[in-house]
Formats: C-alpha cells, structure tokens, sequence
C-alpha cells in the first residue's frame, strides 16, 4: 500500500480505537501559539513515512490558529468527539493554504495527497450497509481489522475537481471524499466554510447519519514529493440555520 494509504487508515485507526466525550472539538484559539494544541488534538504520525507533517499553533491576525506544514510528508491531528447530527448538522471551519498541490490526483491513489484535509467519522453499523457494502467491509476487515471504518467523510481542498465533488476515496468506498475547496484562486488567503454533514452523508452513503465520532485534520504530499503551509481555524457543530 501507497503512503498515502497508510495516513488514510493511520487516520482512521484512530477515530475508531478511542472513546470520544467531547462534543465538539477543542478551538484552536483558545490556546496560546507557540504551545502544544489544546487538550483533545492528538498528533498521529505515520512511522512509514520518513517525513512528518508538522503542526503547530501559531498567532495569525490577533488569533491562534493551527499551521501545519508538509514537505514531501504526511500525519494527522485527530479529536474525538461525540455529535448527533441530527441536532448539530452544519459543520464549520476556515482554512488557508499556501500553495495547492499541483499534482495531485483524486482519482488514483498516487496522486492521493491534499493541500488540507478535514475529515468526519461516523458510527455506522453493519446493518445499515447494502448487501454489498456488508460483504466488502468483511473483506477489509480481514484485511485491515478495525483500521477499516464504517464510514467517513473527507473534506478537501482539490487541485481541479469543483466544489461539490463527491467520490470515492481511492483506496476504498467507506471514506467518501466531498471537495470543499478548489484551486489557486484562493491560495494565501482565508477561506470560510460550512457543510451539512448530514445531507452529505446521505448524498454519499444513503440513510440518516448515525453519530459523529471523531474529526481530524491533515496535510499529505508524500506521494506528489510536494511543499505546503496550510492553516486551520476552529472546527465547530452547529444547529441548521445557525447565523455564523
């Protein structure tokens, strides 16, 4: 398996293998730059990968706000978190790049790396998989035990693909990515964003979603050999309708 496979499944190992209590994860501007994240973020290298991404918390315009910073490297920031997106839909954050990837490719897996990541990981059971998808999760499992997750959504900021794209992840189906971002138009600059994880969910998968278990952030450019600085605002669940 490709490096960016191994972030991929190192990313959901984690969201599966913890207990999440918060219910939402811990702002960034509620600590200091220059400190460690605040209590909740978890670093997750990837010991395939010879080099990291490297996050850290700095001040940008009179705020705190996590950088994370990718040479030809890969890892994740991971928060677990207990949501029902029945009553918390609309997630939101902003993020800003430095530079988007220029040759990275959503469609096969060695062109599987993104300027910036946010994913969303949900309790999904068997029972509420096709038939197929049972039998394919049983495989995976097989394969990659409870590495595999039921479901998850990866929000990213694509090199081509326009907003709204939604598809399969490269390496498998149960990670479904939805491209929030796109381009160089906004490169250096903040970007703001909200999704409907609930409609997304159901436009990916069918089916109301069951609950939130984790989030995670990252940046990859291991398989492209790519340099970028990306920067992540506070993530944060709210009701629909709820005035930013």
């Amino acid at each position: 398996m490709l490096t960016a496979g191994a972030l991929l499944l190192s990313v959901l190992w984690t969201s599966v293998a913890w207990p999440a209590f918060a219910q939402q994860p811990a702002a960034f501007s509620s600590a200091t730059a220059g400190q460690a994240p605040p209590a909740g973020w978890r670093l997750q290298p990837i010991p395939s990968v010879a080099r990291q991404t490297r996050f850290d918390l700095v001040e940008d315009d009179g705020r705190t706000v996590l950088r994370a910073r990718a040479d030809d490297a890969a890892a994740s920031l991971r928060h677990a978190i207990s949501v029902d997106p029945a009553r918390t839909p609309l997630l939101r954050w902003r993020w800003k790049t430095d530079r988007v990837l220029a040759k990275a490719d959503m469609a096969s897996k060695a062109g599987d790396d993104y300027a910036a990541r946010l994913y969303v990981f949900f309790d999904r059971t068997p029972a509420q998989m096709s038939f197929g998808e049972r039998a394919l999760y049983r495989i995976g499992r097989a394969r990659y035990g409870d590495q595999l997750p039921a479901a998850a959504l990866s929000y990213v900021w694509d090199n081509r693909q326009p907003v709204g794209t939604l598809r399969d992840n490269a390496y498998t189906g149960f990670v479904k990515m939805v491209v929030a971002s796109t381009g160089k138009a906004r490169e250096g600059q903040w970007v703001s964003l909200s999704r409907d994880v609930a409609a997304d969910y159901r436009r990916a998968f069918g089916g109301e979603p069951p609950r939130i278990t984790g989030v995670a952030v990252a940046v990859d450019t291991d398989n492209t050999g790519e340099s970028t600085i990306t920067w992540f605002g506070d993530i944060r669940f709210e009701p629909a309708g709820a005035v930013p």
